[in-house]
């Protein structure tokens, strides 16, 4: 998984499709109807990247694969991500990219690869990979996605699942300068804000969530891309900063239980201030998944066992 700003970079800039996407993506969560009529999996053609990948990530996130029906790992991915789409129930969308047929497509977001699947949020690039994965990757990986667009995104006007019109909860409106900062890319404005937040209410799950996803974002979008964060730890176990760095290279591909192992393993041989450190990352990286995801029960009870 890659931040917006260093997976952009060469790509064509999406800037004035997207400016015109937001505008009419406001009106339509004004007074639309159309939630109840999206469809959960797509074609993407020049007649409607606009309209419904530039335009629907401002509504929800927008899982593009680029690929190839001649290359399996496309069709397979194509066909796991189609399902995933339709069971997350509107949560994300999905639209396929045939790079042979609509290859000026492709180019839009700077594909070096077959195939490649680009997350978009906002109208903006926020984390893609290349080549093949599992179905069990790829779920851990658009969970990831949704998580950290919670409370950023307008969602659709109204959903097929949903209740009478107005039924949506509103978000918190003291997310907004947050939000307007992480979409800046100004995290540390946004973690400010959270922890803000939180330094009121400790007990607010949306603002702490918001804040650890913003944190890991910051610190992905400091690492070098060229340094093999994964194997510089391998190489220094004890090394704490390493081993942070290649925690959260692990959490961003989708791969957590990895990155808790390497932790608790640390914790173990570390004491003072050092365990202190360690402890309170992995209850950080612990709080980005669901509590009752099986690794995080599993590593939990590891954690505890570390400890004591």
């Amino acid at each position: 998984m890659t931040t917006p700003e260093r997976f952009t970079a060469g790509a064509v800039d999406l800037g004035e499709i997207k400016a015109r996407a937001e505008a009419r993506a406001q009106a339509q969560s004004r007074g639309g109807n159309a939630g109840g009529g999206v469809p959960t999996s797509f074609t993407v053609t020049r007649s409607n990247i606009e309209s419904e990948v530039i335009e629907r990530s401002m509504q929800v996130p927008v899982v593009l694969l680029i690929g190839s029906d001649e290359v399996e790992s496309s069709r397979q991915l194509r066909s796991d991500l189609t399902d995933l789409a339709a069971a997350a129930g509107h949560d994300w969308l999905f639209g396929y990219v045939d790079a042979q047929s609509a290859p000026e497509l492709a180019q839009i977001f700077g594909v070096t690869a077959l195939p490649t699947v680009v997350a978009l949020a906002g109208g903006r690039p926020l984390a893609d990979f290349q080549g093949g994965q599992p179905q069990s990757a790829l779920q851990e990986w658009t969970a990831a996605v949704v998580g950290a667009c919670a409370g950023k995104l307008q969602g659709l006007p109204q959903q097929a699942d949903s209740g009478e019109p107005g039924d949506e909860v509103p978000g918190d409106p003291r997310f907004a300068p947050a939000e307007d900062a992480m979409a800046e890319g100004d995290f540390d404005a946004a973690i400010a804000v959270y922890d803000g937040i939180l330094a009121r209410e400790p007990a607010n799950t949306d603002a702490k969530l918001a804040r650890d996803n913003a944190r890991l974002l910051k610190r992905l979008s400091e690492a070098d891309p060229a340094v093999d964060a994964v194997a510089e730890a391998d190489a220094d176990p004890t090394d704490v900063d390493k081993a942070f760095a290649a925690a959260d290279a692990a959490v961003a591909a989708g791969d957590p239980e990895p990155a808790f192992n390497r932790l608790i393993t640390l914790l173990a041989s570390s004491q003072g201030d050092r365990r202190a450190a360690v402890k309170e990352r992995l209850l950080e990286l612990f709080a980005l998944f669901a509590t009752d995801d099986p690794r995080v029960i599993a590593a939990r009870g590891r954690m505890a066992s570390a400890l004591f």
